[in-house]
């Protein structure tokens, strides 16, 4: 039974804590944890809440319900920010939704567990690999989906992905869009650790724990060292991502894309 007490519940999010470690747990289980405005807002004030915190030493990021995150919420496509043309503005929305979050996490001079107890999809897989060690449920699976709607990977992923897994999984997951089992990922390179689906949250509790007991101050330098070499210019790579989205946005087969979604049909892609 785990020992984290609730110290903040959001709207979207809820922050626990035992000890020196600290658990966000995404709450929008009724749509598997979809990424809205709301939850941006939420999660970026649960991350600054741990990151400023001197008594905080680890953090684990998890999700409630069957997912771990379903990746952004295409209901919010339309009744955000549009281009002159109009179109949906994913590079505003990228800039100041996803990148901060992206960037508190890798930042954060303490170590991050990702805990994926299901679906870790499309920007949601982004948030997962934003962590420094990530473990997965069995059932848990990871997805690149923008291409299924004529998307290209963003929030980090194009960097995080290749930087686990190297060029050739990497394509596979980017321009295939196919499903990648928790086996296959920590065959791949691309998490740490499968663990029985039962098992996920005492795990994830233990190793937050173990961190937070850790040499907080050598898990930072060894954060800034690896981010040195692996991700070296990682957030040029974000602002390459939304340039890219904000062209694909302005493409007819991304509407074709959302719509088939939305009707639950295959989409008809015609490569305008």
């Amino acid at each position: 039974m785990s020992d984290f007490e609730l110290v903040e519940q959001y709207e979207t999010v809820n922050l626990s804590r035992d000890g020196g470690a600290a658990k966000i747990q995404l709450a929008r289980p009724q749509a598997l944890n979809a990424w809205n405005a709301q939850l941006s807002a939420d999660l970026g004030a649960a991350l600054q809440l741990v990151a400023v915190d001197p008594e905080i030493r680890a953090l684990c990021l998890t999700g409630d319900g069957r997912a771990f995150c379903s990746g952004a919420d295409l209901k919010e496509v339309g009744e955000g920010a549009t281009t002159p043309e109009g179109r949906p503005d994913l590079y505003r929305a990228l800039v100041e939704r996803y990148h901060p979050i992206m960037i508190a996490v890798r930042g954060m001079e303490k170590p991050v567990v990702a805990a994926v107890n299901g679906p870790a999809v499309g920007v949601g897989l982004s948030l997962a690999l934003s962590a420094d060690l990530v473990l997965a449920a069995h059932s848990a699976y990871f997805l690149l989906a923008f291409v299924n709607i004529g998307l290209v990977p963003d929030g980090g992923a194009s960097a995080f992905v290749a930087s686990r897994v190297g060029l050739t999984r990497a394509t596979e997951m980017a321009m295939l869009g196919e499903r990648v089992s928790a086996d296959n990922a920590e065959r791949w390179g691309l998490i740490n650790r499968v663990v029985a689906d039962a098992d996920l949250a005492g795990e994830a509790d233990a190793l937050t724990r173990r961190l937070a007991a850790g040499p907080t101050k050598s898990y930072a330098g060894a954060k800034r060292q690896l981010n040195a070499w692996a991700l070296a210019d990682w957030q040029d790579q974000l602002e390459l991502e939304a340039r890219t989205q904000r062209e694909m946005a302005a493409t007819d087969d991304f509407v074709e894309g959302v719509t088939a979604f939305m009707q639950k049909r295959p989409a008809v892609f015609e490569g305008r």
